[in-house]
């Protein structure tokens, strides 16, 4: 088995906090979730988080006008540069204090960020390879506090910095003679965003307080003069002096004053306030929290703490519509290139939603879990994931466009286990509310509630193998309920554990119960006598999960004390054990009294997954680290480091000496309290807010792994939300007994020659995909059969996972399904022999197929229609042409009815 496993993709966390950007064709969303940036193209309906992370959280992210760049910046401001195209990290930089906003000048020559009462510009980074991408350009001080948000003008000639001392400033991007800087008051509140006038220096001012100011500047763009070359020789000689003694070139510094002389405003640039408008009501007090501005349709989005966003028309202040869309304060808002769709970002619930203002529709309306996620389950064909949260919810994610397309709200308390049954079209969850809840995932509905004659707190949940039988543990009464799934009554319920069921679990093969407790027992019940106890395994400490071997031969368990079992439940035999709690690799929490090296001997693994083949075995717990072992042998193979997000509690194994103090350590003093998220008091000389208010850091831990059934990718719920890692065949040379002879021209001068078997196998020898795919489809389709007959055993396997992969890209759909027909007919019976290795390929085969298959059925449906129409137009267009010869107006009426099924095809195609 490969152990190459990439990380692919994060599914239940759409957005954490930062700034929404949308792409430069409008058509993707660029979102930052946690310390990761995913892009939904809303075009295509797909999702895709990028392979890199930085260190904390990010907090604001800068796209560059080409949209091939990105400034990716975190909390304590350490920045990355980002390549969208080749999705890498091509710099890293670190502005040492926390940046508050970063925009690129419109022509892509300059960048601004904002930090502390600071607005720095830079140099953007060029095409050509640079040795410092990042250069310093100018330094601009005038704001007493710290500064919030930038805005340039269509040319790049000037921009605009607010503050939170409620002053906004605007800054020449050169040093015009006219307009070096100019302060702006006129608020009674912290500036939360600045605009310009398109082709203008007109601009608008947006404060907490719901407040807009629209200010007109008394000379154009065009205006600006450029300031004439002072003592040019004699500066350079300076230059020339200081560049021996400076490591690095310090840039220009331009230092504002809030109230400049006389003298220094003669002849330039002056500002006026026209208008001053109020959104909220009178005595209404919803604080104003973000903005967003559409230049070339004049159309201003403000969104507020208690979820509700307005569109107004500047500069007239004509409300168009006002909409509330959360309960939660609204964090970001970004508008398209066309004004069409508006993207929304909701931090306190993880809300992304975009709304298209025109028709008053969604585009996108996607939300995480509200709390953790606690488990996952795939479904047979490895094309859905379900996932059970702490909200009570229950979400179905498509993993091909890591979109969640149905959420179940039934449940009044948290999610403890979910599954699907073997059919993949019903969906089972257990809750602390009592229930396990059955979902149907054709009609979306809640078709069966199991219920206990106690109320009880279900902690875990199993189905049989033919999805007839529903088991439950429970944590309170110590019991096992046994439910029928057709009628819905309890069969049974099992008791002789003396403490809380942990995990329970079917055998695939027989109709066998494995149940762990904390007892510090396994027991296995037989349901074909009665519900027996068939054996009791007893342990040395509390047993936390059990889990059979996909072929039921074997029964892995982990408990308390760190270690892994594996037994052979059919003669009690235990077969080999793996101590794994070093493996595990504990954080100290910021908190803790204890070393990591302390804490992690009382930690174990909480989480196990056999893999889709049986070789190994996934393990992970209350750790940053996933551990992959191999059974056989006992040994580690690989562990994956889930996170390096360094904003989740319990990542560092050491604490930084710089936090401790003699008091204890500083994470007890609450820094962050009432910053954003806060109510913020409003009393004199109180900087902070409501200190009452607590900020906490969540802890890193992996609650639920499963491997796919496709074996092919394994996903794990996380602190961070849903991780998926993949196998990524593109980059691996992996020959298959290879011989001297076999190379690239030897195979095609063997496929010139027709001898298409003999190039199929010297192909996979290779094991290049690009000349795999080369060959295959150049064997002809008639030939097919001839070829598939003559294949040898061994290579059938290869060729239907090949298939397989194909399905997923290939456009020649009837070609590689006759091929995979073929191999299924003339090979079937030998492949039945081999069926347990050969179950993850036949998944993946059937994955591919059902998805072509829903995507064809459905354009079928939908073009039914279209296609009956086209018929009879052109049955009455033969008829006439028979008849006798057309008239113009027969002509222009056979042209437009043409013309109509074109435009219905359109309207359909589109829905």
């Amino acid at each position: 088995m490969k152990f190459a496993y990439r990380f692919s993709g994060l599914l239940g966390t759409v957005y954490r906090r930062g700034n929404l950007s949308f792409t430069r064709d409008g058509s993707s969303l660029i979102s930052p979730v946690g310390n990761r940036i995913s892009v939904f193209d809303l075009k295509n309906n797909k999702c895709e988080t990028f392979p890199l992370a930085t260190r904390l959280n990010i907090v604001c992210v800068g796209l560059s006008p080409d949209g091939s760049l990105a400034i990716l910046i975190d909390e304590e401001g350490a920045a990355l540069l980002v390549s969208l195209i080749g999705k890498c990290v091509i710099h890293h930089f670190y502005f040492h204090k926390p940046v508050h906003s970063v925009s690129f000048s419109p022509d892509g020559k300059k960048f601004v960020i904002t930090k502390d009462n600071v607005a720095l510009m830079y140099h953007a980074p060029g095409k050509k390879r640079e040795f410092n991408a990042f250069v310093l350009d100018k330094t601009y001080y005038g704001p007493y506090d710290e500064t919030t948000c930038i805005d340039w003008t269509d040319d790049s000639k000037c921009f605009a910095v607010g503050s939170k001392d409620m002053s906004t400033w605007v800054f020449g991007a050169e040093r015009w003679a006219n307009l070096i800087y100019y302060s702006l008051g006129g608020h009674k509140d912290v500036i939360v965003a600045c605009f310009f006038e398109e082709n203008s220096l007109d601009l608008y001012t947006i404060s907490q307080d719901a407040a807009l100011c629209v200010w007109q500047c008394d000379t154009e763009l065009d205006g600006l003069k450029s300031m004439p070359p002072k003592n040019a020789a004699r500066e350079k000689d300076a230059a020339g002096d200081d560049e021996e003694f400076l490591e690095e070139p310090k840039g220009e510094e331009i230092h504002g004053k809030a109230n400049p002389s006389e003298q220094e405003t003669r002849e330039k640039v002056k500002y006026s306030r026209v208008a001053k408008y109020f959104f909220n009501k009178e005595g209404d007090f919803n604080n104003l929290t973000c903005a967003a501005y559409h230049k070339k349709t004049h159309l201003l989005v403000t969104g507020f703490a208690s979820g509700i966003f307005h569109l107004h028309e500047l500069p007239d202040f004509n409300l168009i519509h006002s909409l509330s869309i959360s309960d939660q304060r609204i964090a970001s808002i970004s508008i398209n290139c066309t004004g069409d769709w508006i993207a929304f970002g909701c931090s306190g619930l993880g809300q992304l939603l975009v709304w298209e203002w025109q028709s008053e529709s969604y585009v996108l309306k996607q939300q995480g879990h509200f709390n953790s996620m606690v488990s996952l389950a795939y479904s047979p064909d490895g094309q859905y994931i379900v996932t059970g949260g702490e909200d009570g919810k229950v979400k179905v994610w498509n993993t091909s466009s890591s979109f969640c397309f149905v959420t179940f709200t039934e449940h009044t308390s948290g999610v403890t286990a979910v599954t699907f049954t073997s059919n993949g079209y019903v969906i089972l969850s257990a809750s602390l509310d009592g229930t396990v809840r059955a979902f149907d995932l054709h009609r979306y509905r809640n078709f069966r509630t199991f219920t206990s004659p106690r109320p009880s707190q279900f902690s875990c949940l199993a189905v049989d193998s033919s999805g007839e039988i529903v088991s439950a543990g429970s944590q309170d009464s110590f019991e096992i309920f046994i439910w029928s799934m057709q009628s819905g009554r309890l069969l049974d319920v099992l008791s002789g554990h003396e403490g809380p069921i942990s995990c329970l679990s079917f055998n695939p093969m027989k109709c066998v119960l494995a149940s762990a407790s904390w007892d510090k027992t396994v027991k296995i019940w037989d349901m074909l006598e009665s519900w027996r106890t068939k054996e009791t395994f007893i342990f040395n400490s509390d047993v936390l999960v059990v889990a059979f071997r996909p072929d039921g031969k074997e029964l892995a368990v982990a408990s308390l004390n760190g270690q892994i079992t594996f037994w052979d439940h059919e003669s009690a035999v235990q077969t080999g054990s793996i101590e794994g709690r070093h493996d595990l690799q504990m954080g100290r929490k910021e908190l803790d009294k204890i070393t990591a090296k302390q804490s992690a001997k009382g930690k174990s693994f909480t989480t196990l997954c056999y893999s889709a083949d049986g070789q190994s075995i996934l393990a992970g717990g209350l750790s940053k680290f996933v551990c992959i072992y191999n059974v056989k042998e006992q040994i580690l193979m690989k562990k994956f480091e889930i996170s390096c997000n360094f904003s989740l509690d319990a990542m560092e194994e050491y604490l930084d000496r710089r936090k401790m103090t003699e008091f204890g350590s500083m994470a007890l003093i609450d820094g962050g309290a009432g910053d954003e998220d806060g109510v913020a008091i409003p009393l004199p000389g109180v900087k902070r807010g409501d200190m009452s208010y607590r900020h906490f850091k969540p802890e890193i831990r992996v609650t639920c792994l499963r491997f796919s059934p496709t074996g092919r990718s394994w996903a794990a719920t996380t602190t961070e939300g849903l991780l998926i890692y993949s196998l990524d065949s593109g980059l691996i040379f992996d020959p298959f007994e290879l011989d001297i002879d076999v190379t690239p021209s030897n195979i095609r001068k063997t496929l010139h020659q027709k001898e298409y078997t003999k190039a199929i196998v010297m192909a996979f020898k290779l094991n290049e995909k690009q000349l795999i795919q080369e060959v295959i489809e150049a064997v002809p389709s008639g030939e097919v059969d001839v070829v598939c007959s003559s294949l040898p055993d061994l290579y059938v396997e290869k060729v239907l996972e090949f298939l397989a992969s194909a399905f997923e890209i290939s456009c020649h759909l009837e070609f590689y399904l006759i091929w995979a027909h073929k191999l299924l007919m003339l090979h079937g019976q030998k492949l039945k022999t081999r069926s347990v290795r050969l179950l993850p390929v036949i998944q993946f085969l059937q994955k591919s197929i059902q998805r072509h298959f829903e995507d064809v059925s459905k354009l079928c449906e939908w073009n039914i229609y279209n296609i009956k129409y086209a018929l009879a137009i052109s049955k009455q267009r033969g008829t006439k042409h028979l008849a006798e010869e057309p008239s113009e107006d027969e002509e222009t009426l056979d042209s437009d009815s043409d013309y109509l099924m074109q435009e219905v095809h359109k309207d359909n195609s589109s829905s």
